[in-house]
């Protein structure tokens, strides 16, 4: 079902900080910051040889990022996102063998324009794990 890797996810309270370490100390290509108000984040892609680095930072209260770094004040590894051919069939599945799918269960569209799903971290070793159309 999953397919390759498309990228970890880091909390970050600073994304222009993030940026300029990943950037200046570590050579990488990051993007312009990019809100996304409908996820209550401000993200920046670091582009890897083989996959990419999102930095998140909390766009408001309401974000679901502040509400992490409330519990991980030094921020830390959000999520691991994965790709799949067809993401309502890959929903499908999951929910016919109890794996939870967070909010009403429909694709939002997510940072890179494809729909997106998350899915329980307490279905997934304690890790939140992102679906996106390939």
């Amino acid at each position: 079902m999953i397919g390759r890797l498309n990228h970890i996810a880091i909390a970050v309270r600073d994304i222009a900080a993030a940026s300029r370490l990943y950037r200046d100390t570590l050579g990488a290509e990051v993007s312009s910051p990019e809100p996304l108000a409908e996820h209550g984040v401000t993200v920046v892609f670091v582009a890897l040889p083989n996959t990419k680095v999102e930095l998140l930072e909390p766009l408001g209260e309401d974000s679901p990022i502040a509400r992490f770094l409330d519990k991980n004040p030094d921020g830390g590894i959000h999520h691991v996102c994965y790709e799949v051919e067809d993401i309502g069939a890959a929903r499908d599945q999951l929910l016919k063998t109890g794996a939870r799918v967070l909010g009403s269960g429909e694709p939002k569209i997510g940072a890179h324009g494809k729909p997106v799903l998350f899915l329980h971290p307490k279905d997934f070793n304690g890790t939140l794990i992102e679906l996106e159309q390939a």
